[in-house]
């Protein structure tokens, strides 16, 4: 059984930074591609960074140059470290895990549970 267990996140300042972990089981974690997806209440998932199975990663616009993704293939772990948070970054935080390299949130087959973040004026 697959299973995505989050961790950190929580409040934090404008300008602040925070760190995401999402520790993976019961999949190939080298073998599959991971993302970070973020969503607020009445909007779309929305994709924010990927890392595939070699040294591929892509963020979007938004937090390119503030948030950075990484993986731990020894320890099946992902991170989202994410620095100059503002209060438009508040949003409930998601890891995904699929086969397919791609920015839609559909292809991915298997969600962490969510971690808050919010950020305060």
């Amino acid at each position: 059984q697959v299973q995505l267990l989050q961790s950190g996140g929580g409040l934090v300042q404008a300008g602040g930074s925070l760190s995401l972990s999402c520790a993976a089981s019961g999949l190939a974690f080298s073998k599959t591609v991971m993302a970070w997806f973020r969503q607020v209440p009445g909007k779309e998932r929305q994709f924010l960074a990927i890392t595939g199975t070699g040294r591929s990663i892509n963020y979007t616009r938004s937090v390119k140059g503030r948030f950075t993704i990484s993986r731990d293939n020894a320890k099946n772990t992902l991170y989202l470290h994410m620095n100059l948070l503002n209060p438009d970054d508040t949003a409930l935080y998601y890891c995904a895990a699929g086969n397919e390299y791609t920015t839609q949130s559909g292809a991915f087959a298997y969600w962490g549970q969510g971690t808050q973040v919010t950020v305060s004026s």
